[in-house]
């Protein structure tokens, strides 16, 4: 992988992946009441849910990230709203959180503990939570049974551990949680801030790097990502899970 241009494929997106702001509220709704909490945002990516995260729990919230092009986005957003005594952005891996056990009310994820993988996301950060905690994640999951071969192989390929929402549940249980609700995220959760900017930057960047073959393989990418998505969403789909720490 050539991280320059990852990053600059990526470059200045609303978002990177699917979520809106009414989504993150309706998955924070299913928590129930916490006076000031202390919220870890892991793998925040330019942090339009931190921002939003903050404002409706009247917390503080931590987002963690490793490139500087998104911490960078969500400091400028950090100003914006004024909220420098509330929010913070700290590059840090989610793999190697450098804040003490039980530091936190609630973890929050949307859309990047693919990296870690499921359950050891879960496990891993499991410890930072304070007892009874929450944390609240989205994740690639089968939505119905039986998805067509053409998805079914892309999926293999690109990441072999998505998983059915029954299947997340059981992790859920096994890694010491009590799920307190889930929800798919609806197709609008996906085109608006994820990829229809994303689509136009692969145009604009198509011209750029067309004498570059690394860089269009890997725009290729993104448009069968895309493509995949306008064609097979019925079958899949990144689920909101929101859970209780025993």
């Amino acid at each position: 992988m050539d991280w320059d241009i990852f990053l600059d494929i990526h470059k200045d997106m609303p978002r990177q992946g699917s979520g809106r702001n009414r989504y993150t509220k309706q998955a924070y709704d299913l928590i129930p009441p916490v006076k000031n909490p202390k919220i870890l945002d892991i793998g925040c990516g330019p942090g339009m849910q931190t921002i939003h995260l903050a404002k409706i729990s009247k917390g503080t919230v931590i987002g963690i990230d490793i490139f500087e092009q998104y911490l960078d986005q969500l400091r400028h957003l950090i100003k914006e709203g004024h909220l420098e005594d509330r929010v913070k952005a700290v590059n840090q891996s989610m793999t190697d959180i450098q804040y003490p056990e039980q530091s936190f009310d609630i973890i929050w994820a949307e859309g990047s503990i693919f990296i870690m993988g499921f359950e050891e996301g879960l496990s891993q950060w499991k410890k930072y939570l304070k007892p009874h905690g929450y944390c609240a994640i989205h994740e690639m999951a089968w939505i119905q049974d039986n998805p067509p071969q053409e998805i079914l192989d892309y999926w293999q390929a690109v990441y072999p551990n998505i998983c059915t929402i029954d299947g997340h549940i059981d992790i859920i249980k096994r890694c010491g949680y009590d799920l307190l609700g889930h929800f798919p995220l609806p197709e609008d959760a996906w085109w608006e801030f994820y990829y229809d900017p994303l689509k136009l930057r692969l145009d604009t960047l198509s011209t750029k790097y067309k004498d570059n073959e690394q860089a269009l393989a890997l725009i290729q990418e993104g448009y069968s990502e895309i493509e995949m998505f306008r064609k097979y969403n019925a079958w899949y789909g990144s689920v909101f899970y929101v859970m209780q720490k025993h």
